[in-house]
This record gives C-alpha cells, sequence and structure tokens, in this order.
C-alpha cells in the first residue's frame, strides 16, 4: 500500500465528500486506502461517508477523543508506507498526492513532507513556520498584535513570510491540516501527543521528529485548497481555551522553563485568552 489517507471528522458532514471526491481524483496511480475517524459527531457525518464514499473506511470513535486522538485511532488502523493526515475541510489539488510521494520516496531523511495551502479565497495560509519563541505568544497568526501590525519583524520570522511559499525548502513545521507522513518515523516517534486535545499536536510532532534527525518539507507543487476561518469568524470558547492550554503544555515540553518562567508564561498566556473570549464575544 503506497499511502493511507487519515481523515478526523468531527460535525463534518457539509465538507466531508468534497474532500473524500478530490483524493479519488489525486490518486492516479497510487495503492491508497481512506479512513475516516469520526469523534462521536452529531450531524450525520458517518453516515454521509457510508452513503457518499463507501470505499472509504469509517472508524467511530463513540467519544470526542481530539485531533491528536482520533490521527492516533486512524495511525493504528492504517497499513500504507506513507500516511497522509487531512483535514476535512480540505480539497486536494490534483497532482498533490502524486507530488507528496514522490518527494518522501526522493528525501529518504525527510519525515513529513507538506503542501501549499490556499485558502478560498486565492490567498497562500502561513502553513510553514519556525518553532514557536516567546515573541509567538504575541505575534502568531491570529494575535491581536499581529493583525494591528502585519509587518512586524517576530510575525515575520515565526510565519516565513518574507519567504514566496513558491520554493521547495525544509522548515521548522508545518500545519497539521495536511501533511504526508513516513511510516518510520511515525514507528519511532510515536504518535502525535494526545494532551494536545486539539491545536498545536502538529508544531510538536514535528518537533519531536526533527530531534530525532528527521526534515520537515514544505513541497509547493503540492497544493491544496483549505477552508480555514477561525480568524473571521465567531468560535467556540473552547477552541480558544484549548488552544491556549496547548500552548503551555508545547513550551513546558520543549522549553524546560523554571518554576518563575512557567508562571511568567501561564499569565501571560491566561491574560492573552481572556482578551481573545472578550474579542470573540463581539464576533458575528
Amino acid at each position: 500500500m503506497d499511502l493511507s489517507v487519515v481523515v478526523v471528522t468531527w460535525n463534518s458532514r457539509a465538507h466531508i465528500l468534497a474532500c473524500l471526491r478530490s483524493l479519488e481524483r489525486a490518486q492516479g496511480a497510487l495503492t491508497m486506502e481512506v479512513l475516516v475517524v469520526d469523534n462521536a459527531s452529531a450531524d450525520g457525518t458517518p453516515a454521509e461517508v457510508r452513503s457518499g464514499a463507501p470505499n472509504a473506511r469509517v472508524i467511530e470513535t463513540g467519544a470526542n477523543l481530539g485531533y491528536a486522538g482520533g490521527v492516533n485511532r486512524g495511525l493504528a488502523a492504517a497499513s500504507g508506507d506513507f500516511v497522509l493526515v487531512l483535514n476535512p475541510d480540505c480539497v486536494v489539488g490534483e497532482r498533490a498526492l502524486g507530488a507528496l510521494h514522490s518527494w518522501l520516496v526522493g528525501h529518504p531523511r525527510c519525515a513529513i513532507a507538506a503542501p501549499r495551502l490556499w485558502q478560498p479565497d486565492g490567498r497562500v495560509e502561513m502553513s510553514a513556520r519556525t518553532f514557536p519563541s516567546a515573541a509567538a505568544l504575541f505575534f502568531n497568526r491570529y494575535s491581536l498584535l499581529t493583525q494591528l501590525w502585519p509587518g512586524n519583524p517576530w510575525s515575520r520570522r515565526y510565519l516565513l513570510s518574507d519567504w514566496d511559499h513558491a520554493s521547495a525548502r525544509s522548515v521548522d513545521w508545518v500545519s497539521g491540516a495536511c501533511m504526508l507522513v513516513r511510516r518510520a518515523a511515525i514507528d519511532q516517534a510515536g504518535g502525535m501527543d494526545e494532551a494536545y486535545f486539539m491545536f498545536n499536536e502538529d508544531v510538536d510532532w514535528c518537533h519531536t521528529m526533527k530531534l530525532l534527525g528527521w526534515t520537515v518539507d514544505f513541497v509547493p507543487d503540492a497544493e491544496v485548497e483549505h477552508a480555514v476561518g477561525a480568524s473571521r469568524r465567531r468560535v467556540t470558547a473552547r477552541i480558544i481555551r484549548e488552544r491556549h492550554r496547548g500552548m503551555l503544555h508545547y513550551y513546558e515540553k520543549f522549553h524546560h522553563p523554571n518554576g518563575l518562567q512557567r508562571a511568567i508564561v501561564a499569565l501571560v498566556l491566561t491574560t492573552r485568552q481572556g482578551l481573545m473570549l472578550l474579542r470573540n464575544a463581539f464576533r458575528s
């Protein structure tokens, strides 16, 4: 089996069939299995997949395990030499699977190959980044400071926004919305850290693999449309809380702070979370 595709769904009925049909168009000569791991959707997502994409295998978890938990359930069932971890709101370009697969075959020390992500409005998503430093607490993709001062040097460095995203290169980490992962690297690094319910599990996984000597590579010849919109619409309070809890877990895991450092970062994150909750409450 050339590759397994793991798509984790939660109330994803509106997007899932477009995602799965794009995989069929992109398959080409590759042998492929598709595993849809459903985290207890209440909108009929599993039934939609079974009726509209009968070649996909549905794995119902029975509970919301979070993104990392859902991915790990899919990894355990996957048999491919490479595993495509894919969000259900992605539409895969016709050349994307072949380009990512060819890249991993030709670069044996690459653990993760990721495509260029496009937003529906035609903008490139800044999906390949440097590892987050302390400055990323204030100048990340969704922060108010980045929106008020988009050209600041900390955001540019973190988001690699001075790079045109048109050339292949190794990066620190890539978005978990779409990544093709080498099975040998998964076997060495393990699955995603389930201490993250959602968000930050992708940067953690990339960081772990890079510490083990693997590379994480951006492959612009592979193109995927991603309907991300969290920065422009109201989200649930839980999403904001989980994002900040994950940021703290990542900081503790990879920066090994002393007690004072941890307290300062926790205070900053708590303040930032409160401001984002307040701003979110006034969104339409």
